[in-house]
């Protein structure tokens, strides 16, 4: 059994999030909270947030009575949001480029 979570327009760069999300792929749902809590990155609470969500969706399903110790991570994605495109005035009368990249980010989790 499947169940998964969705977080838009999260207000951080998909590089940045990608890479703790690589950590957590296929790994159990109780080790991947366990990582997810000891980082230091943005990432991590963005991501655990989203994870815990997907684990509740799974045991509140009436369909299948499952507990969060048979569950594993089965997909982790970052998918980029709209970026919002706003400037910086620089010297001589020019404007730099700021782009501020937004996120979304999509867990799976499976039983066993």
């Amino acid at each position: 059994m499947e169940s998964r979570a969705i977080t838009k327009y999260v207000k951080i760069s998909p590089f940045k999030a990608r890479e703790v999300t690589r950590l957590i792929q296929d790994k159990p749902v109780n080790e991947a909270l366990a990582f997810l809590s000891l980082s230091t990155r943005k990432a991590s609470l963005i991501v655990g947030r989203t994870l815990r969500s997907a684990v509740a969706n799974a045991e509140n399903d009436p369909d299948s009575h499952v507990s969060r110790d048979d569950l594993f991570v089965k997909e982790a994605v970052i998918g980029e949001g709209p970026t919002m495109k706003r400037f910086r005035t620089k010297a001589r009368g020019m404007a730099g480029r700021i782009r501020r990249r937004t996120s979304h980010v999509r867990i799976v989790v499976a039983s066993y």
